[in-house]
């Protein structure tokens, strides 16, 4: 602080006028040259690069219509997860590239790309998928093998004899 303060009064306004300037982050809509919104999204060792951009509703993961890649309906429905939350069903095509992990790790990475680049394409749905929990990245991750043990946890067998 540069000025002096003289009294506690002086120093109740300062601190009113330094709360003012700190406001809510306002988040904007990032769009690329073709008006996609991208994003990239992350589960386990799998890694999902997504692109949204307005038409029909058509999800293609890895070149392949999202129920020929992802055959298990609970994987289908963790994929559409973000999109019925935000009430856009049939409003967005979805192009993905997804590598590294299984399918469930996979399909997680997927969701939590479209649920970033649905806010990049439109930051209103934040509140929305914030509270759905789908915009936080789902940090476990497989607990590496310790020295001296069969598995990460797992000790070998004891016998005294």
């Amino acid at each position: 602080m540069a000025e002096t303060l003289n009294s506690l009064e002086d120093l109740g306004e300062s601190a009113v006028l330094e709360t003012e300037a700190e406001t809510a982050p306002v988040y904007v809509q990032k769009l690329d040259a073709q008006g996609r919104a991208y994003a990239t999204g992350k589960r386990k060792d799998a890694v999902a690069r997504v692109w949204i951009k307005p038409g029909a509703g058509k999800v293609t993961v890895n070149g392949k219509d999202f129920p020929k890649y992802f055959a298990r309906p609970v994987l289908q429905l963790i994929l559409q997860q973000p999109i019925i939350a935000a009430d856009r069903k049939d409003q967005y095509d979805i192009v993905a590239t997804v590598s590294g992990g299984g399918l469930s790790g996979q399909a997680g990475a997927v969701r939590h790309g479209i649920s970033k680049a649905l806010v990049a394409f439109e930051p209103a749905l934040r509140s929305v998928l914030k509270k759905g929990g789908f915009l936080t990245r789902d940090s476990r991750v497989v607990e590496r093998k310790k020295y001296g043990r069969a598995k990460a946890r797992k000790s070998f067998q004891f016998s005294k004899r």
